[in-house]
This record gives C-alpha cells, structure tokens and sequence, in this order.
C-alpha cells in the first residue's frame, strides 16, 4: 500500500477525541488529525502535561489549541465525569490510544488489574458513554488501538480482569490487547446489528518509539531493565509519528472495511499502513459475546 500522511482526506467539520494524545502515537495522531483540519480534544488524566501538548501541537498544527478533556482510564468515575463533561453535541472520531504496558501488579481504583482495567475496560466505558454523541454523527468512527502482542496469548476469562489466578505482566498485556481487538470486532458486530452508521475499527503501530518500553519497569523500579529497553527502542524502532500511520488509516482513510483491522506493512513490524489479520482467538464471536458481558458487568454501562 502506498501511503503517506499527505493522502489523508479534508477533516474540516470533523470533531475527535484522541485518548492519552500528551505523547507518544496519541499526540502524533492528534497532531495530522490537527494539520488535515478536525477539531481535536485530547483526553489524558494529567492536566499539567495535557496543557504543554496543547500547546506544543497548536505550535506544530498552526492550529487553534485543541481542548483538554480530563480522564483517567483507570478510574470508572472519572470516565463518567469526562463524559458528562464532554460539551459538544456530537464526536465524529474516537481514537481509543491510551494505554499501559508490562506494569508491576496494580489495581485500578475499581479493584481491576491495571493493565486490561485501563487498556481495555476505561475504553470500553468511555466508548459506551460517548455512543450516544457518535451516533449523532454523519460517519462516526471509533478506532481502537491493538498491539501485536495480541498473539502471545490463547484467550482471555473474566478472572483475568482482576489477575485472580496470579499474575505476569507480558500476559496481563498480551490479554488487555486481546480484549481490545475483541471489543472492537463486538462492536463493530453490535453498531451493524442496530443498522447504524458507526465505523469500529483496530489499528497497530508495529515496534514504534514510545515511552511505553520504559515506564513499565521504571513503574516496578527495574531501572536496569528500563535502560536496556530504551536503548533496543531506539536502536531498532520506529518513530511514534510512523507507529501512528495505521491509526490515522483507520480513522480517515475512505472506503475503509467495517471491522477492519491495519498495522504496518514490513512483517507488521514497521512501514506504511496495510490490512492485517488478528489471531483467531481475537476473531471469536462468542469470546468477544462473553467480554462484552463481562465488561458490561464490571463497568456498569452497556451500549447498544
């Protein structure tokens, strides 16, 4: 496929939300979202460093600031003040992107494992209470941000999601990746069920450089393993702005596949956007039938 940033389409008139856009591929797919004309919010959970990349992708877009929601993925009700905070009529564009990786154990404030509780359940929950505003959208988008880490793991079970059969940080992130791959697809089955117009789609950014390989173990205090892997990043990954190339494909790209998924073309490792093709585990109706009633148990929130 060939494609450059240049080839996305006029976004004029168009409203998105990008999670987690203070860094790393949220801020570059804010910043092209930006540059190609879409009013841009971007959502993270620190005001401080969501005001500096305000004002940082003003400066590079030549674009007005975009606005500062306040969320935190890993807190339930803080998704559901965002939500109620969230001022405009309608959201073209949801970019779920935040996300954490092979953090030590911890919890979110609603008693989940950190890493499916933030990557996958925050999304879900701000996905479902935002749905009502995407479907008063002409052509409402919700791209959701994978990993091919997907494939390390089978499955995933409901104990997963609050690690109660022990707990391996690489496999709680493979699984959160997993549940974001089978949410997407659920979704996308639901929005066409109900004959609505919503776009659910997944995206990967192959290896791409982003402070992910490092705050996991500094999180855990493993500064040595921090070092390592920030120097292999650098040494061999792709920049952030290229890791986003599929999540920008997904989000405005024309003639895109309902339920598609995109990566990079080069092994899915690095290079132009092209369609790839999840596990066969994250193709599973009825695991992704069973995650949506888990997520829906454990949010307390449904759509469709």
């Amino acid at each position: 496929m060939s494609w450059s940033t240049a080839d996305i389409p006029d976004l004029t008139g168009r409203r998105a939300l990008v999670t987690g856009a203070t860094s790393g591929l949220g801020y570059e797919t804010a910043l092209e979202l930006l540059k190609h004309g879409a009013e841009v919010i971007i959502a993270a959970r620190n005001p401080e460093k969501s005001l500096q990349a305000a004002a940082r992708l003003a400066a590079a877009s030549g674009r007005a600031e975009p606005e500062i929601l306040e969320l935190d993925l890993a807190d339930l009700t803080s998704v559901k003040t965002a939500a109620e905070q969230f001022k405009h009529d309608r959201l073209d564009l949801l970019v779920n992107n935040a996300g954490v990786m092979a953090t030590p154990y911890r919890q979110t404030a609603d008693g989940f494992e950190l890493q499916v509780g933030t990557n996958h359940l925050g999304h879900f929950a701000i996905t479902a209470r935002l749905l009502p505003l995407l479907l008063k959208a002409e052509s409402p988008r919700v791209v959701t941000v994978s990993s091919f880490m997907h494939k390390t793991v089978s499955t995933i079970r409901q104990s997963d999601l609050r690690a109660e059969n022990g707990y391996a940080k690489w496999d709680a992130y493979g699984k959160s990746k997993l549940a974001n791959l089978l949410f997407m697809s659920e979704l996308d089955r639901r929005a066409r069920a109900a004959g609505t117009p919503l776009l659910s789609l997944g995206a990967h950014p192959g290896y791409a450089r982003t402070h992910l390989q490092t705050s996991g173990p500094q999180l855990g205090g493993a500064n040595l393993e921090a070092r390592i892997m920030g120097f292999g990043t650098k040494l061999v990954a792709q920049s952030a702005a290229a890791g986003a190339w599929p999540s920008l494909y997904a989000a405005t790209m024309p003639g895109v596949r309902p339920g598609s998924y995109y990566g990079p073309s080069f092994f899915e490792y690095r290079g132009k956007p092209k369609l790839v093709h999840p596990t066969k585990a994250a193709r599973d109706p009825e695991l992704a039938q069973r995650l949506w009633a888990w997520s829906v148990e454990a949010t307390g929130i449904d759509a469709f």
